[in-house]
């Protein structure tokens, strides 16, 4: 299988460590590319880094709407000079978090909207956070439509089905991570299996969220999305090295990246 990770947070000090063993571990599971996503401006810079250093690897920017308010506009100003670099692919994570109360609501909508607008800018797609905020995602995408689109990617989807549909009829995708393979998922497996073809992603968002049978352990890495591969190809009846086929292409595609990256072995 060739396998492309979507949302991995690689700068992360639970990877470090370690991380040139696992990004090996992750070529000998048949990952051919990962994006490394951007929460602050510091692991911004750093997920940048790491796209230069390593081929497999490619940079989202920005702020999670959790830090958005520890964020400066000069702050802001960097992540928008980062999204110009060629091996940003992508501009997040972004969204809204009502789970947790780090940051005022207001303040993370002030943010979103600046990742759309530079999004549309940058012409690269938003990698978008919902989380227990589902109406109120739906209302700024909405609000924020040019020509009844948004290119973006619902990172680590656990909304509804209307949702999903909302957001696909905008032209964006759906990316699932270990969160569908828990055994108290079946709901999210279900609406994993309605996805289109053409609009389905896969991601680890490591070191989090790991897939069972390893669940609760940490960190979660790039390998390990084989799992979530092999309960995505179940439940759309398909093979695994389909699943791997299509959620590659839609990554590709997604972040306006060649058919065949290169990889050094």
């Amino acid at each position: 299988m060739r396998l492309f990770d979507t949302h991995a947070h690689l700068e992360d000090e639970q990877l470090q460590p370690q991380l040139e063993s696992l990004l090996q571990l992750a070529i000998e599971a048949g990952v051919i590319g990962i994006t490394s996503i951007g929460t602050t401006l510091e692991s911004s810079q750093r997920c940048v880094a790491l796209a230069a250093r390593f081929p497999q690897v490619q940079a989202s920017v920005g702020i999670h709407p959790n830090h958005c308010h520890e964020a400066s506009l000069a702050d802001w100003s960097d992540i928008a000079q980062l999204a110009l670099d060629p091996n940003v692919v992508a501009i997040g994570e972004t969204g809204l978090d009502r789970h947790w109360d780090y940051c005022p609501f207001e303040t993370q909508h002030e943010w979103f909207a600046k990742h759309i607008e530079l999004s549309f800018e940058t012409a690269k797609p938003l990698v978008i956070h919902m989380r227990d905020c589902e109406t109120d995602i739906l209302d700024m995408l909405r609000s924020h439509r040019r020509e009844g689109k948004i290119n973006g990617i619902m990172h680590s989807f656990g909304g509804s089905w209307e949702t999903a549909q909302q957001c696909l009829d905008w032209g964006m995708y759906v990316s699932f991570s270990g969160m569908v393979t828990f055994k108290n998922s079946a709901s999210l497996r279900a609406i994993a299996a309605k996805i289109p073809s053409d609009r389905i992603l896969i991601e680890t968002d490591s070191p989090y969220l790991a897939p069972h049978p390893h669940r609760g352990q940490r960190p979660n890495h790039p390998a390990l999305i084989t799992h979530t591969a092999t309960c995505l190809a179940d439940v759309r009846n398909i093979s695994p090295q389909a699943l791997a086929e299509l959620t590659t292409r839609n990554a590709r595609q997604v972040f306006g990246l060649p058919e065949d990256p290169p990889i050094e072995n």
